[in-house]
C-alpha cells in the first residue's frame, strides 16, 4: 500500500496532504500558517525558519491524526521566486525575498537589454520577481550579505536541503526563473557577468534535476522533525502553480491551467518552440521533456480583493458574506467604476512591474459593495485579457481547468467564467498543487514510470461551469475600457512607482 506526502508552501502558509495510491484517495490534509512582513511598499519578506517550523507542525499533526503510517515518497512545491540567501549549512543570512517582492524592478529592466541567446527562453527578459534580478539587487544594495552567502536559492531548494542535506535545484525553477539553459544543460557565466553578478553561478545549486527525479532519502533529523516512522524518498518538485499542471492533468498542448489565489497564473504547453511576446517563456523541457512551457499570470488578484475587504473595509466572516451577497446584485458594469488590478505590477501581457492599481469613476454615492464588485470585475478582466492574447497569438486553448481560492468566492468565480467566455472545468475541493507533488512523488519513489502517467492516475474529478453569454458580451465591452484605461494611466503609474522606489 503506497502512500505519498505532498507539500505545498504557499504565500500564507503550508498545506500538506497524504495520498493512498491504491485507493486513489486523499487520506488527510493539514495546514499551518507563517507570517509575511512588508518593510517598504513593494517589498515582502518571510523567514525560512518559519517555513520549517510550519512544515514540522503540520506534518506531525497529520501523522498523529492518521496513526503515523509508512510513507513511500515526499515532494514539495513552493512559491517562486522566493529567494533565500544562506550559508552552506542552511543558516539564513537575512529574511527571504518573497515571490511578490518587486524591489528589483530596475534590475529586471536591465535584463531586457541583453541579447544573450538564452534570454529568448524567458521571452527576452526577467521579471522583478525572479531570482536573478533579486540577486542583482542584493549585490548592489546589500553587498556584504551577498558576498558572505555560500548559497542563493529558492524556498524549494532550501526545503529540500532541510529534508535531505543536499543542495539540488529543480530544472523547472532553474529554467523558468534562473536563466538556466535546459537545452545545453548549463548556466552561462558570461550572462551573469553581463548582469554584474559574475559569481552567481558559484552560489546557485548546480545539481539540476527534473521534476519527479529523486533528490535523496530524507535525513534522520528531518524524519524526526516531521514525526515520520520511516525514511521516504524525497522527489524533486517545482513551482506551486506549475506543479498544479501535473495535478490537473493539463500537460497536453491545447490544455490550460488557471489557478487563482493571492495571485493568478495561466500555464500551458506548446509542442514546438514559438514566440510568445508578452508571456514568460517558452521554456524548453521545464516540466516535460520536449515540451515548451509558457507562463502567464496576474501578480495580484485575491490579494486585491483581500486588500479591499480586510484592510480597507475591515470585514470578515458573516460581514464578508453579506458583502458578497450585496455585490452580487450589481449587474456587470453596473457600478459605474473601473478597477485596474495592477496593485503589485503586471506580469502578463504587459510585463511591467511599474504599473499600479487604480479605481476610476468614483462618486460620493459609491459604497463598499460597488467598490468590491468593481474590484472583482477588474481581476476577472485581467484573466480574460490573458486568454484573449493567447488566442490572438494563434495558440490553441481548447480546455481550461481551474482551481484555487476563487472557487470559494462565487462572485469572483462567476465573473472569471463570464469574462473569459468559455467553459471551465472546476476542481472544486482539490489542491491541484498537492496532487501534482503527489504525482511527482510516485515517480521519485519508482511507483510510476513518468509524470504523464502519474498525472492521469492522480488527477481529481472536475465539474464544468458554462459562461452566461449575455454577461460575456458586457465583459467584452468592459475589456475595451480596461485596456484603454491601462494605456492612459500607464505613464503616470510608472512615474508614481519610480517616486516610491526613490523615496526608500
Amino acid at each position: 500500500m503506497a502512500r505519498l506526502l505532498g507539500l505545498d508552501f504557499g504565500t500564507g502558509g503550508i498545506r500538506i496532504g497524504l495520498y493512498d495510491l491504491e485507493s486513489r484517495t486523499m487520506l488527510g490534509e493539514r495546514e499551518a500558517a507563517y507570517p509575511t512582513t512588508y518593510p517598504h511598499q513593494g517589498w515582502a519578506e518571510q523567514s525560512p525558519s518559519d517555513w520549517w517550523k510550519a512544515l514540522g507542525d503540520a506534518t506531525r499533526g497529520l501523522m498523529r491524526d492518521l496513526g503515523s503510517p509508512h510513507i513511500d515518497g515526499i515532494c514539495a512545491a513552493t512559491t517562486a521566486s522566493t529567494v533565500v540567501v544562506c550559508k552552506r549549512d542552511g543558516t539564513p543570512l537575512r529574511s527571504a525575498l518573497l515571490w511578490m517582492d518587486c524591489r528589483a524592478a530596475a534590475e529586471a529592466s536591465r535584463t531586457e537589454q541583453s541579447t544573450h541567446p538564452v534570454m529568448a527562453y524567458a521571452g527576452g527578459g526577467d521579471a522583478s520577481e525572479w531570482l536573478v534580478p533579486k540577486a542583482m539587487w542584493l549585490k548592489t544594495h546589500e553587498p556584504e550579505i551577498y558576498a558572505d552567502a555560500d548559497v542563493i536559492c529558492e524556498c524549494l531548494d532550501y526545503v529540500n536541503f532541510m529534508l535531505t542535506g543536499r543542495w539540488v535545484a529543480s530544472r523547472m525553477n532553474a529554467t523558468c526563473k534562473w536563466n538556466y539553459d535546459s537545452v545545453a544543460q548549463c548556466f552561462h557565466d558570461d550572462l551573469f557577468a553581463e548582469f554584474r553578478v559574475a559569481d552567481l553561478g558559484q552560489k546557485l545549486p548546480v545539481d539540476v534535476r527534473p521534476v519527479g527525479a529523486s533528490v535523496g532519502p530524507i535525513s534522520d533529523l528531518a524524519m524526526a522533525h516531521l514525526g515520520l516512522i520511516n525514511k521516504p524518498v524525497v522527489a524533486q518538485g517545482g513551482i506551486d502553480a506549475h506543479m498544479g499542471m501535473v495535478g490537473a492533468g493539463t500537460l497536453a498542448p491545447g490544455d490550460l491551467l488557471l489557478i487563482s489565489g493571492t495571485s493568478s497564473v495561466q500555464l500551458f504547453h506548446m509542442p514546438v518552440e514559438k514566440p510568445v511576446p508578452g508571456f514568460w517563456g517558452p521554456y524548453p523541457h521545464a516540466l516535460i521533456d520536449d515540451h515548451w512551457l509558457v507562463e502567464a499570470g496576474q501578480v495580484s488578484t485575491g490579494s486585491v480583493l483581500s486588500w479591499f475587504s480586510k484592510r480597507i473595509f475591515e470585514i470578515e466572516g458573516e460581514d464578508f458574506d453579506a458583502l458578497i451577497r450585496q455585490a452580487s446584485t450589481i449587474p456587470v458594469g453596473g457600478s459605474g467604476l473601473m478597477t485596474l488590478d495592477y496593485f503589485m505590477g503586471n506580469r502578463t501581457p504587459y510585463r511591467d512591474s511599474m504599473l499600479r492599481g487604480a479605481v476610476v469613476g468614483l462618486t460620493l454615492g459609491h459604497d463598499r459593495a460597488a467598490l468590491y464588485h468593481s474590484a472583482i470585475e477588474g481581476v476577472a478582466l485581467g484573466s480574460a485579457h490573458v486568454i484573449k492574447r493567447i488566442k490572438e497569438l494563434g495558440i490553441p486553448c481548447n480546455r481550461i481547468v481551474s482551481a484555487g481560492g476563487h472557487i470559494k468566492n462565487p462572485l469572483w468565480l462567476k465573473a472569471t467564467v463570464d469574462a473569459i467566455g468559455q467553459p471551465i472545468e472546476i476542481s472544486e475541493n482539490a489542491n491541484l498543487t498537492i496532487y501534482g507533488t503527489i504525482a511527482s512523488a510516485t515517480v521519485g519513489a519508482g511507483l510510476m514510470k513518468d509524470l504523464s502517467s502519474a498525472s492521469v492516475a492522480v488527477a481529481p474529478m472536475t465539474r464544468t461551469l458554462y459562461p452566461d453569454l449575455a454577461a460575456h458580451a458586457e465583459y467584452s465591452n468592459l475589456l475595451l475600457d480596461y485596456l484603454q484605461l491601462t494605456d492612459t494611466l500607464a505613464p503616470l503609474s510608472r512615474r508614481l512607482a519610480a517616486r516610491q522606489l526613490e523615496a526608500k
